[in-house]
């Protein structure tokens, strides 16, 4: 199977990632077929629709494609080669809220590593897509995304960097990493939201060390790396992904917009 042109990959991924953002967007009732599942992370009728738009958009666009989605994942085979791996509704909890703080994520994967993602936040009225290079734009009121322009990092303020932290995701571990960073500042956001605003300049450092699933983290991996910033995780490599044997587990990580930040927090063992 030949591999699709990055740019032109991540160009199609954030209209995908955009009509499946416009769905949740007009739900009304979020509660809809909440549950928890396994694992104990909710799920709503809401999730599962935008899934299904997801992964219909990428079969059609991306015909022969496997795909390992959060809500279906347990009946995938192990990837090889190219495959994608899309988180369609990344923020349940807060989605139940009706806080609107959730995003689309969807990254093309070759072997371990995305080559290309999107990212579509609705509260913030953006989409991120990366290939090989990283864009923004806001989301239109109809039709596909055209006002893309360029984003990089940015260098840590003099004041210190500026970190993003979760406000149901707090720990030890991730307090500690944030003390050995002498951050300047905190900005609460939620779900892959962080990764965008870092991407563009507007944040500097996020540090997760709970768990997270790889579709929660390879499309903001991408968008952050291309964009100029580090995601790594506690040998001080970048993240892979792919991991079927560890049921798609990720380890701890901390992704930075200015790469001289690595190496100044400890983060726990990888899983």
């Amino acid at each position: 199977m030949s591999t699709p042109d990055p740019d032109r990959a991540a160009e199609a991924l954030g209209a995908i990632a955009l009509e499946a953002a416009r769905y949740l967007a007009g739900v009304e009732d979020r509660t809809v077929g909440h549950q928890q599942k396994a694992d104990g992370s909710p799920s709503t009728a809401a999730d599962l629709e935008a899934e299904r738009i997801v992964v219909a958009r990428l079969a059609a666009a991306f015909p022969g494609i496997p795909v390992v989605a959060e809500e279906s994942w347990s009946t995938c085979a192990a990837p090889k080669g190219l495959y994608f791996l899309v988180d369609p509704l990344d923020g349940t909890r807060d989605d139940l809220t009706g806080s609107g703080e959730y995003s689309v994520n969807v990254a093309l994967v070759a072997d371990r590593r995305p080559i290309a993602a999107a990212l579509a936040v609705p509260v913030l009225e953006r989409v991120w897509a990366a290939g090989t290079r990283c864009r923004v734009a806001p989301i239109p009121l109809a039709g596909d995304c055209s006002a893309w322009t360029l984003v990089r990092t940015r260098p840590v303020p003099v004041s210190g960097p500026i970190a993003l932290v979760s406000r149901r995701h707090g720990d030890e571990a991730t307090e500690t990493c944030l003390a050995a960073l002498s951050i300047g500042g905190r900005t609460t956001a939620s779900s892959a939201a962080k990764f965008g605003l870092i991407a563009s300049g507007e944040a500097d450092v996020y540090v997760r060390c709970g768990p997270t699933m790889e579709w929660d983290t390879a499309a903001g991996d991408h968008i952050v790396t291309v964009a100029g910033g580090r995601v790594v995780g506690p040998d001080g490599g970048p993240l892979t992904y792919g991991h079927a044997e560890r049921g798609f587990l990720n380890g701890a990580f901390v992704a930075m917009g200015d790469p001289t930040l690595a190496g100044r927090c400890a983060l726990p063992k990888a899983v």
